[in-house]
């Protein structure tokens, strides 16, 4: 454990703020609190490369072998010191002293991982026997992989456990989406796996927005976005998490990204807006 003095901030995510393989704790802008983190990839492997990351040494490939006994005693624990513990008042600002969720996150894609959908259940198991059943459980996803059927199966669990998809779609071209998530796909095959994810689970598309070399998103970058969407089906659709990069990125080409202003942000979002969606924003 790190000295008691040291607070988590919402501009440090540090897997390693407490000694544990898989589970870790965040203060989460977009949560509003402390959001207990699972990393399924301590490998730091993923199949996308994003140039925001904030993984370093990300390398591609899979999440490895998950030790799920070790899981479980981690998480178990460590809910157990959040609620009875004195971790919160140790390490948390007062005004975020609450558990917002349990997130499936980490250095990777945790939807890789080979056992995902029994990690789901135990997850599930543990958060109702530690009394939280009303915290959500988040799965924070690329959605790569949600045409295969084991996914499609942990997406059905979670949404009875009452949880949620974050669901990635930061450009709307082929070459925006190579640029910005170093991977090839076509725009209306991520559209159709976003419109899988929302009809087995609620899906909310968390999106990433910056200046790329000093340049905003273009009007003609934010309707190929949109066009994304709409071939989803907005109506579908939670709303749009809309961030910027409050983080560094460990990646190369952060050389390239700048921050936009809250106000740029919010001038976007109202534009989503008047297309009927719900908007959350996090400078």
């Amino acid at each position: 454990m790190n000295s008691p003095r040291q607070m988590l901030t919402v501009t440090d995510h540090n897997r390693s703020f407490i000694d544990m393989t898989y589970v870790y704790p965040v203060v989460s802008r977009r949560a509003g609190g402390v959001s207990v983190g699972i990393n399924l990839n301590p490998n730091n492997a993923c199949n996308w490369h994003c140039a925001y990351c904030q993984v370093p040494g990300l390398v591609r490939g899979a999440a490895p072998e998950i030790d799920l006994p070790l899981l479980e005693r981690e998480l178990a624990g460590f809910l157990d010191e959040l609620i009875h513990g004195g971790f919160m008042e140790e390490h948390v600002p007062p005004e975020a002293r609450v558990i917002r969720d349990i997130a499936f996150s980490g250095n990777g894609e945790p939807t890789g991982c080979r056992n995902f959908g029994e990690i789901v259940e135990r997850v599930v198991s543990i958060r109702d026997e530690a009394g939280l059943s009303e915290v959500p459980i988040r799965l924070i996803t690329n959605g790569s992989l949600v045409h295969r059927p084991e996914v499609q199966d942990a997406l059905k669990a979670l949404s009875r456990a009452g949880g949620e998809v974050w669901f990635k779609v930061d450009g709307g071209t082929q070459e925006d989406i190579a640029r910005i998530n170093g991977v090839d796909i076509k725009p209306q095959a991520h559209a159709h796996r976003l419109a899988l994810c929302a009809s087995l689970c609620p899906t909310w598309v968390q999106t990433c927005l910056f200046r790329w070399d000093g340049a905003s998103p273009t009007q003609a970058f934010m309707d190929a976005y949109m066009d994304i969407l709409k071939t989803a089906g907005t109506a579908s659709l939670k709303g749009i998490l809309l961030y910027g990069v409050a983080r560094p990125s460990f990646q190369p080409e952060a050389v390239h990204l700048q921050r936009l202003s809250p106000e740029e942000l919010e001038a976007i979002a109202t534009r989503l807006r008047d297309e009927g969606l719900a908007v959350a924003v996090s400078p």
